[in-house]
């Protein structure tokens, strides 16, 4: 599943070409790319036609177009565009007339003042990916819903989000007293998207393996020197992999020109199973965990 990094990389892509963009036509071609749509796919085409997008949004792994509630004043978005790429989504830019995209579910048609028409497509392979039209709520702390729009509105679909270890009004101490209290595993509430958005398995492990913390390891049980480590550990490993232009194992995730991220090449514990350890040089370990897997070093990151 495409993780903050990738997500964020769409959205860098997509900012320049939609900001400002009138949306002249639309295309659901098929109907399960709406799941979390309420109405039907008319409902869904005929709400967007006319209407202006405001900005490229995202929080945690979720990514959102503000609308404009009057196509002549952009200053005033009541509904957003709600992205979320599931396992294979891609959002894809195209010049107007291309050929129909393997796997493609929607087409936007959309008019930019500047860089004139062009087609914004919706593909995925596995179809658990999906848009919707969603109203805009205020943020409870009153800062940016979150990066690319200094608003303070979400999608009521991703206000129950946490803000991510990127967003500057993150809250480290509220996330540190979470930990605090909580019995689980440290790999467990890195994944929970409440505590802490944008962080799935594979950036988990790897900034695990650079905090030495074994994933197993209750939160509770972690000073706040290991928690300041870790946190640390995780905004360097999403910075570094954003600058990497995300992880692609495969074709499913690509940024809008269909381009892969190369951060696959710079990972030190995830999906790297028997291989040494780059840090001591004992073999990397792979566990199940949560209908998927950990992989750790057993001598670094030891249970303490």
């Amino acid at each position: 599943m495409p993780e903050l990094p990738e997500v964020e990389v769409v959205r860098a892509g997509l900012e320049p070409a939609v900001t400002g963009a009138l949306i002249t036509s639309v295309d659901v071609r098929d109907a399960r790319a709406l799941t979390r749509h309420s109405g039907t796919p008319e409902h869904f085409e005929t709400e967007l036609t006319g209407r202006r997008i405001v900005a490229a949004v995202r929080r945690g792994k979720f990514l959102w177009m503000p609308l404009a509630a009057d196509a002549a004043d952009p200053s005033t978005p009541d509904e957003a565009i709600v992205t979320h790429l599931g396992m294979s989504g891609q959002m894809l830019l195209r010049v107007p007339g291309a050929p129909p995209e393997r796997h493609e579910r929607i087409r936007l048609e959309v008019e930019h003042p500047e860089h004139g028409p062009l087609s914004v497509v919706f593909a995925d392979q596995r179809t658990f990916g999906s848009l919707a039209v969603d109203d805009l709520v205020a943020t409870p702390d009153r800062a940016a819903g979150g990066r690319g729009s200094a608003l303070p509105v979400v999608p009521t679909q991703v206000a129950h989000i946490g803000r991510d270890p990127l967003d500057p009004a993150f809250d480290a101490a509220a996330f540190r007293r979470r930990l605090a209290r909580t019995s689980s595993g440290i790999k467990r509430v890195l994944l929970d998207q409440t505590a802490a958005s944008g962080i799935g398995n594979i950036y988990a492990d790897e900034s695990l393996w650079a905090a030495r913390i074994h994933p197993e390891t209750a939160a509770s049980t972690l000073p706040t020197r290991a928690v300041n480590r870790l946190l640390a550990e995780v905004q360097a490993v999403l910075e570094k992999a954003l600058a990497e232009g995300g992880t692609s194992f495969d074709a499913q995730y690509v940024n809008v020109n269909g381009q892969a991220g190369y951060f696959a090449h710079s990972l030190n514990a995830y999906g790297r199973t028997g291989q040494p350890c780059p840090r001591c040089g004992r073999p990397i370990v792979r566990v199940s965990f949560m209908n998927r897997s950990s992989h750790f070093c057993p001598r670094c990151q030891r249970v303490r």
